[in-house]
């Protein structure tokens, strides 16, 4: 399956990622499409991306991570409610409930 990922680039303590196109399990260093790129350094933090590359890719359906939807999402490239990055097992919310009785 194919998913967007971003990939680290750029100099130590300076990172600019590009948005590319790979198979799930492949290392995100490898060879990939690059449809885009996002640099959170700069002030405005700017997200450069192919719309229309974009909209061929979700539609044939390709699955964004976790983060790439969140920006997406928060850019406008896309609608939707954002998605959760961790997940909280259901013994971990009940032992969270507990503390908080406690307290």
């Amino acid at each position: 399956m194919l998913s967007l990922k971003l990939s680290r680039v750029g100099k130590k303590k300076q990172p600019q990622y590009r948005l590319i196109v790979t198979e799930q399990g492949r290392d995100p260093w490898g060879r990939a499409e690059v449809i885009g790129h996002y640099n959170p350094m700069i002030n405005p933090k700017t997200f450069t991306v192919d719309k229309d590359r974009l909209e061929v890719l979700l539609k044939n359906g390709v699955r964004p991570t976790t983060t790439v939807n969140n920006l997406l999402i928060n850019f406008g490239f896309m609608k939707g409610e954002k998605m959760q990055k961790v997940h909280i097992t259901k013994k971990r919310a009940a032992n969270i409930a507990k503390e908080a009785t406690k307290k």
